[in-house]
């Protein structure tokens, strides 16, 4: 199930957009098609109170067009908060495109998607996301300007995975420390959920610094190829929620945080790349909390890809990339120690923060 719970019938019963648990004022939201590319897209623009909307382009053969739109305002809400908590002078949008990006993307389809995106002059800004590539943002660079995430070689910041995958390990330090009393991953458990270019990325870190990791992935040939790169184990059972662990990372798609796995949760700290990984923020990120459970806030600790492509935006170079990204360890152990002492879940510590930027930000706005 694709970032939420609610399922087709349940959305029917409300009105189509703005009855939307996930609608939370959004600002703009675009349905694109054309005929001839095949082309059905949905851009969501959250919010732009700090700066333009920017967040990735995700291709995803959804069950329904229902799950697509409720998608796109998840994943663009979360870009909001995403650039507040990390400092980035942006707003939050993201876009979904309906298909199978093993089948359907097509250079024109791309193209075509990019000309939509020029229509709204820079108010949204995308990149790189779930189906797409670094070439595909290339390619929507040739029809419009408004694209980060392109390749060094077109004068961008490349691929933003392995700095995503950084910021997830920075974060899952901090949660460590927190938990723990010590941030040294060497002989923790650690089950990584879904190994595409950013959970790789961090089985290369956990690797290196010792830790025990298990990976699970629907591409059984990808299992193979990572656990024989980096002896990493395979997990072969049929409830990964219920396996004892010491850290659990989710970083496929998300709501793997629910009322059917959030009781058999056997970690003691949940820090993964995926977002929109609890299904529903209060409930589960209470559940979680009275369960002893540690959750880093995923908006925050896989914020290292919006840093990585910010940086074609504000023009600072790869030194300044890490070192913002490698404050995501400092910003993570903050929030923790803050919902403890506040008796909050750590996603509304979370929240709290990165709202009340944006809500400094209006109030100097409208003087």
């Amino acid at each position: 199930m694709i970032a939420d719970v609610i399922n087709a019938t349940e959305l029917k019963k409300i009105d189509p957009v703005f009855g939307q648990l996930s609608f939370d004022n959004h600002e703009q939201i675009v349905f694109c098609n054309d005929k001839d590319t095949g082309l059905k897209a949905i851009i969501g623009i959250h919010n732009t109170v700090l700066g333009p909307a920017l967040g990735g382009t995700r291709m995803w053969n959804y069950n329904n067009e229902w799950e697509a739109l409720n998608d796109v305002l998840r994943l663009s809400r979360g870009m909001t908060y995403k650039a507040a908590i990390t400092g980035l002078n942006l707003g939050g949008g993201k876009a979904v495109i309906l298909g199978d990006a093993k089948t359907q993307k097509t250079p024109e389809l791309m193209k075509r998607f990019g000309e939509f995106v020029h229509t709204l002059s820079g108010k949204y800004i995308t990149a790189e996301d779930v189906g797409m590539e670094t070439a595909d943002m290339d390619l929507v660079r040739k029809v419009t300007p408004y694209v980060t995430g392109i390749s060094e070689s077109m004068g961008g910041a490349g691929n933003p995975s392995p700095i995503t995958a950084y910021g997830v390990f920075m974060g899952m330090k901090a949660a460590a420390k927190f938990k723990f009393g010590s941030d040294l991953l060497e002989d923790k458990v650690i089950y990584v959920q879904g190994i595409g270019h950013v959970g790789e990325s961090l089985v290369e870190h956990l690797t290196n610094e010792g830790a025990k990791v298990v990976i699970s992935d629907i591409n059984h040939e990808r299992l193979d190829q990572v656990s024989t790169k980096y002896g990493a184990s395979i997990y072969t059972g049929t409830d990964i929620y219920s396996e004892k662990m010491d850290i659990y990372a989710p970083c496929a798609l998300g709501a793997t945080i629910n009322d059917d796995t959030v009781f058999n949760m056997k970690a003691k700290v949940i820090a993964g790349a995926a977002n929109n990984q609890l299904a529903t923020e209060e409930r589960h990120g209470v559940l979680l909390r009275e369960r002893g459970i540690v959750y880093a806030p995923d908006f925050l600790i896989n914020a290292g890809g919006i840093i990585n492509v910010y940086a074609e935006l504000e023009g600072y170079d790869k030194q300044e990339i890490m070192r913002k990204t490698e404050n995501i360890y400092n910003t993570t152990l903050e929030i923790l120690e803050t919902a403890n002492r506040e008796v909050l879940t750590t996603n509304r510590a979370a929240l709290n923060i990165a709202k009340q930027r944006i809500e400094d930000r209006k109030k100097v706005n409208f003087k």
